[in-house]
């Protein structure tokens, strides 16, 4: 499978607006990457603020409360701190695109496998809630490692998988504050980012893979309007 192929792995789109402006994260081949921060806004009108990757060549004259748009991938990496390896969580953009041309705010489509025992409870209130940890991946013998959660009859169904399941699932991704002890009177208040899945099936075979990369994978749109589909 060549490099390429692994872009249908992991597709983004994205609506918001600018929070924080781009802020200079590190060099890679010679290329400037910065990190900003995006607000989305859910169907109950509550905000997701989002973590962005993006590359100098595509930085335009942002302004905070800009409205942007954007086709990416959501990627993982690991950041020491205080001597402990820490996964890291970003929305990689790969290109900039008109807001007003997007149907959809939030959107991912990942296919990966189930690299962690899907842990499965019960709320107070009897909601059902499933979280799993999907490796999706990546070009160049990389992957990321994304957590998903996994609501009702879907929880129910991601409870019964085992690791090294393959998955084809759509969701969104969602920021939540949590709050973490660390002394006797101290607790810090932490945000955790992850993908609440509206959709999960079993992947198919290695053999679809190969489709991909010849044109003939299941249509899945992304939300863009008109022709202007953009899948890599």
């Amino acid at each position: 499978m060549n490099n390429n192929q692994f872009e249908n792995n992991n597709r983004v789109i994205l609506k918001g607006k600018i929070r924080e402006l781009p802020t200079y994260s590190h060099t890679v081949m010679g290329e400037g990457f910065f990190e900003m921060f995006v607000d989305v806004q859910r169907l109950s009108e509550e905000i997701d603020t989002l973590p962005v990757t993006i590359s100098e060549r595509l930085i335009e004259n942002f302004n905070i409360g800009d409205e942007i748009g954007l086709i990416g991938q959501f990627r993982s990496y690991n950041k020491l701190e205080n001597g402990k390896s820490k996964l890291m969580l970003t929305i990689f953009v790969k290109e900039l695109v008109d807001p007003s041309e997007l149907n959809e705010i939030n959107q991912i489509y990942l296919i990966g496998y189930i690299c962690k025992e899907p842990i499965y409870r019960t709320t107070p209130f009897g909601r059902e809630i499933c979280d799993m940890l999907l490796a999706v991946n990546r070009s160049y013998n990389k992957s990321d490692y994304l957590p998903c959660i996994a609501w009702g009859r879907n929880a129910r169904f991601v409870r019964d998988l085992g690791v090294g399941e393959k998955l084809e699932v759509q969701g969104r991704i969602q920021s939540r504050k949590y709050q973490k002890k660390i002394s006797e009177n101290e607790v810090e208040t932490k945000v955790a980012y992850e993908i609440s899945l509206s959709s999960v099936m079993r992947g198919k075979s290695d053999d679809y893979e190969e489709q991909i990369s010849s044109g003939r994978e299941r249509e899945f749109e992304l939300g863009v309007k008109g022709n202007n589909i953009v899948a890599n």
